[in-house]
């Protein structure tokens, strides 16, 4: 009978081996075809409603991905709205291993998990590349008797239940804590306003054009065209400067409140990424930002460019995630020490 050689059968069971690996790497190969890139349909999870600003950023991206011929494979939004974002944030720690599975980012996944909804936080994920930076604006329907950010001030100081204010994501994230900060930057106390969150800042500004709510606080990039169809009257924005897409609207620090909010943007995916899986995104959206149509669409959205590598990213978020922790101690949404 044959018997096959102990190195000969080691080969065989080594090139087994190997043929596994490459079949289940999670959609693209790392051997001898090449660096990794995907074989299949990569997908950007949008953790909200359509309309948003994690949905305009996805939809924006996989726009100028396809068109300006920087994948070989199609770009699929896949929204996944609910809890302030976990939702979305869960579906994609449940697959750690794939990685063409990625998801549209902000400051909601430092402030969610510490506000202790999600158990997810930004430590679960892969840090990919930050991409761009825009502030908050706070916003009355076109007919609100509410004229100025100093008026919606004065009727708070009366009775801060009487203004109910709409926010695109759950208490103690990215809205809630942008309408927080600004109002006990103003002499109000925090915990006492009247905040209306919704899944996504689309439906939340959907909420203030109906009558339903007072006024509404989202990214600025959000309510643009809003703004400009006159349904939405923008009274103050977040930003040390005017927002270049409001530029008649006047920053909460003209307004004499001493508060600033930025929303930065970026894409995170799964935990169980390559050194390879990593480095191949990470140059895909560099050189989507170098993209002139980018460029165009994010300058029409009022997006300051503010790209980052993954390992840069990576650092800005453990560093966010503690500026997070304590601005809700300052505004009395959690004590010291809480948080996951």
């Amino acid at each position: 009978m044959f018997r096959a050689r102990p190195v000969a059968m080691a080969a065989a069971l080594a090139s087994v081996a190997l043929l596994a690996a490459a079949c289940g790497s999670g959609g693209g190969q790392e051997d001898g075809g090449g660096p990794w890139k995907p074989d299949r349909p990569i997908e950007i999870i949008a953790p909200a409603a359509t309309g948003g600003g994690w949905d305009t950023l996805a939809r924006t991206s996989g726009r100028v991905l396809e068109q300006g011929g920087l994948v070989d494979e199609p770009v699929q939004v896949v929204n996944k709205p609910g809890g302030g974002g976990s939702i979305g944030w869960a579906y994609v720690a449940q697959t750690p291993d794939t990685p063409t599975r990625l998801f549209v980012t902000s400051p909601p996944i430092s402030l969610v998990p510490l506000m202790g909804g999600s158990v997810y936080d930004h430590e679960d994920f892969t840090p990919i590349a930050r991409l761009a930076t825009e502030y908050m604006v706070y916003l009355v329907p076109d007919d609100s008797p509410i004229g100025s950010w100093g008026e919606m001030v004065d009727l708070l100081e009366e009775d801060p239940r009487q203004v109910s204010i709409a926010g695109g994501s759950s208490p103690g994230s990215m809205d809630h804590v942008g309408l927080a900060g600004a109002v006990n930057a103003a002499g109000i106390d925090p915990t006492s306003i009247n905040y209306v969150p919704f899944d996504g800042g689309g439906e939340a500004m959907t909420q203030a054009v109906g009558g339903h709510v007072d006024a509404v606080v989202t990214g600025a990039s959000e309510a643009a065209g809003l703004v400009e169809s006159g349904d939405l009257r923008p009274l103050a924005v977040s930003g040390a400067e005017r927002a270049t897409t409001l530029p008649d609207t006047p920053t909460l620090q003209e307004e004499g409140v001493d508060f600033t909010f930025d929303i930065w943007r970026g894409v995170m995916g799964p935990p169980d990424m390559t050194e390879e899986q990593v480095a191949y995104y990470e140059g895909l959206f560099s050189d989507m930002t170098e993209e002139e149509s980018w460029k165009k669409q994010t300058k029409g959205l009022g997006w300051t460019d503010s790209y980052m590598g993954s390992e840069e990213f990576g650092v800005f978020l453990d560093e966010s995630s503690r500026d997070s922790a304590d601005i809700l101690t300052r505004i009395g949404l959690i004590e010291d020490g809480e948080g996951r």
